[in-house]
This record gives C-alpha cells, structure tokens and sequence, in this order.
C-alpha cells in the first residue's frame, strides 16, 4: 500500500499560493490562446512547418511556467537516470502512466534540451474538451483518442502523417498502458494476462501495441530513436491539485533509455513482442525503484534557468495584463475580437479542425509536375 499522508502539509500559505498559481496559469492560457491561436490556426492555411515553428516559440514561453512552479515554487526534486539524450533528435517516446499528471513531468525534460514547444501528446478524447485547455491540445496538435480502435486509427494515420517532415522538431510522447495505473486496473490486467499467457505485472499495466505500431509505421523513415521513459514518484503518486498546491510529490524519477529507430522490429508482431518486453523491463525497475528508492545509473541534468523562466513569466503576465486591459477598458472591437475568437476556437476544437496548407499543396503539385 502507498502512503496515504502528503509529503508537505497544506498549509494557507500553500493553499493562497496554489490558487494564486492556478489563477495565473488559467487567465495566461486564455488570454495568449485568444490572442494567438486564432492566427496560429489561420496560418496553417499557408504553410505547417513555419507555423509550427511560431508556435512552438510562442507557447513553449507559456509551458516554461509548469516546470517552473513543479521544481522552483514546489520545490519538487527531479532525477534523471539512464541513457544521456543527445540534441536535435526527432522521437517517439514511450512512459508509464503512474498518475494523472505524468505527462506535464515530461515538460521537465523537454525543457532541458529546448524540446518544450516541440512536444506532442496521444491523449483520451475527454482532455480534448477542457475548458480553454482544450483549443490549447488542439492549437499544439495532440492527437486525441476515444481508445475505439476502429475510430482511433484513421484518426491517428491522418495526424501522424502530418508529423513526417523531418524540417520539424518532434518529440511525441505515447502511454501505451492507455490509462493510469490503480490497484484496481492492475489486478483486472494480471487477471486478463494469466488468462491469456502473457507476462503478469506488478507495477505497471499490459501495454496495448496498436497505437504504437501505427506511429512507428506512419514515420517511418522521420524518426531518430525511441526513448523508453520509466517514472517513479517520492513519496507517492501526485495528483493535479497536489501540484498545483506543492504538497507531493517529494521527488520525480525519470529513467531514459534510447533506442535507435533501426533496433526496433520492423513488423507489427515483433513490434509488439519488444514492447510487451519493455515493459517487463519496466516493471523491473519500479519494483528496484520500490526496494531502493532511486533507479540505476543517475545522472546530473543541468538544473532549469530560473532566470529564464522569470524572464518568460515576466513575458506572459505582461502581455496578459496588457490584453486584459485592452479587452476591459479600450475599444469595443477587443471586446467583439474576444468574443469572435472564443466561438473560433471552441467550433474548430469541438470539430477537430485542421485545415491543408495551400502553399505546402502547391509546392507538391509542381514538384509532381515537373517529375
């Protein structure tokens, strides 16, 4: 059994301060989401590979707030083990789902090799509808799911195939366990593999392939390695308000281990068959995480700028206040701008709305022609 007690007590300083974190997190989003998105998405009807590269700028200095508040403000340790990540690699990225919140660690180490704004997320459909959060998955292109394959997987052909240009940066992450981790979910997964034959695990789910052999065959040719990613937390698992508060997690073990896109099978079956064992592998090193509190081989990360962060906290509140003026106590058109840009956004991410660039398709056609 995990422990049951936070690691830090909520105290009122830590309750104001975590709502004050979310207040600001909340009206920073919806204020650069307005006021960007819209032009972000328009832009697409141009070109993808340089409107990716504006918003990865634009939004990576909104995302440094995350790590930021987990390691700076919380004071949350992180521990990186395993395999160095080289720079400038294009991957898919494979993690256990310990929590609900696993998926804003990895911005941790995004940010550590200036990959922020670069990460994609395959995530349940449900996150998709977020208040505000939402338009902002769907502006940085996560592909969501309804964990349906038969409606999944042209979803996910047409999304990867988007991905292929190897001009982009790309870290997509994938959590093939497909949900969190829960005692509960665990012993119905053991159960299902005993029934089967396959391995039974402890600490982590049986992994599902489908989505994994899908990615490794629509960028095929676009991908530099695999980054096999294990999280372990201290002293238990965190939920989002216990972030958001800095009451857990003591610490975030992250253990790397890269793998070069040419040592991974190329057929569905044997793609399978590696994962199912990665994730033996995984299940290893949870239960050493468990005995001895750490993973092997640790190593030093440089620590995140928090000169930097602040400068872009600096940024984002700025603008923020200065919008929220414009909007409040300027002209009406602000007004009628915020208004129009909220029904944009909510119609495109409620519709998945990803319209084809016309120079890109143009650039194709007479590249077709003159063959």
């Amino acid at each position: 059994m995990e422990a049951t007690k936070k690691h830090r007590n909520l105290t009122p300083f830590r309750l104001i301060r975590g709502v004050a974190c979310l207040l600001v997190f909340v009206s920073t989003a919806f204020v650069f989401l307005v006021y960007c998105a819209p032009s972000a998405f328009l832009s697409r009807f141009v070109t993808i590979h340089y409107r990716r590269k504006v918003t990865s700028f634009i939004f990576s200095i909104w995302l440094s707030m995350w790590p930021f508040l987990f390691e700076k403000i919380n004071g949350t340790k992180v521990v990186f083990s395993g395999d160095a990540v080289p720079a400038e690699e294009r991957v898919l990225l494979i993690a256990n789902h310990r929590t609900e919140v696993d998926w804003m660690y990895l911005w941790n180490l995004a940010l550590r090799k200036g990959f922020l704004g670069s990460m994609k997320y395959i995530l349940k459909s449900s996150l998709m509808k977020l208040p505000i959060f939402g338009w902002g998955f769907h502006i940085l292109e996560f592909i969501s799911v309804d964990r349906k394959w038969e409606v999944d997987e042209p979803v996910m052909r047409q999304m990867l195939s988007t991905f292929k240009d190897p001009r982009d940066s790309l870290w997509l992450a994938l959590f093939p366990e497909g949900t969190d981790f829960t005692e509960k979910k665990c012993i119905a997964s053991q159960k299902f593999a005993a029934e089967v034959g396959l391995p039974v695990l402890k600490n982590v789910l049986l992994p599902k392939s489908r989505g994994f052999c899908v990615c490794l065959e629509v960028l095929q040719g676009s991908l530099d390695a695999v980054y096999d990613v294990t999280i372990a937390y201290k002293h238990q698992r965190p939920t989002f308000l216990d972030n958001v508060f800095g009451v857990d997690p003591a610490e975030v073990h992250m253990h790397i281990k890269r793998i070069s896109i040419d040592d991974i099978p190329a057929s569905d079956s044997e793609a399978a068959s590696w994962l199912m064992n990665t994730f033996q592998h995984k299940d290893d090193l949870l239960s050493e995480f468990r005995t001895h509190g750490h993973f092997p081989k640790e190593r030093r990360e440089a620590e995140i700028s928090t000169l930097r962060c602040l400068i872009n906290i600096t940024i984002v509140v700025s603008l923020t206040a200065i919008f929220t003026y414009l909007t409040l106590f300027s002209s009406i058109w602000f007004k009628i701008y915020v208004s129009l840009a909220c029904a944009f956004l909510t119609v495109v991410t409620y519709f998945d709305l990803r319209p084809l660039p016309i120079v890109d398709s143009l650039n194709c056609m007479f590249s077709y022609k003159k063959m």
